[in-house]
């Protein structure tokens, strides 16, 4: 059981820590095509965050956002790998960041082709969120290892 509970978290880690090799190599000076994808749907997102809110979301520079994601992606998938539940919180922290600013169906209508596209991607992410919910939960409703405490012998005289 522990073989193939191993082989599904590389199956699983493997999706993420591929997406960061990818965008790692792409990165370059400017934050590379994640950069270039990503600005423009943050600014809409950052104007719908202060339209809602009220609260004005700072301005940084995207590639500094892409190499978070890169780092998180890929540390969080290796610390995944072998059962950690810090590389899952930090999935889940790049899951909860990036997916609702990538995937922004609520800015399209819903008879145009992209609100399909982006509503599948966004839900593709969410099972993925889900997933990592899941094994954080079961790995902490699961008791810890508890030592046996040795009994001690009885001294014959």
């Amino acid at each position: 059981m522990a073989l193939v509970s191993f082989i599904g978290r590389v199956l699983f880690a493997s999706v993420f820590i591929l997406s960061a090799w990818q965008e790692f190599n792409e990165f370059g000076v400017d934050g590379g095509l994640a950069a270039k994808a990503l600005k423009p749907k943050f600014n809409v997102f950052s104007k719908t965050v202060s339209s809602h809110t009220g609260v004005q979301v700072p301005e940084f520079d995207i590639k500094y956002l892409v190499a978070a994601a890169i780092a998180f992606k890929g540390v969080g998938g290796i610390f995944f790998i072998f059962g950690s539940s810090i590389g899952a919180y930090l999935l889940v922290l790049q899951e909860l960041i990036v997916t609702p600013i990538m995937y922004d169906f609520y800015n399209y209508d819903m008879e145009k082709k992209e609100f399909g596209q982006l509503f599948s991607k966004f839900s593709q992410n969410l099972a993925l969120l889900g997933a990592l919910f899941f094994f954080i939960g079961m790995k902490n409703s699961m008791p810890r290892r508890q030592l046996k405490k040795k009994t001690p012998k009885t001294k014959t005289v």
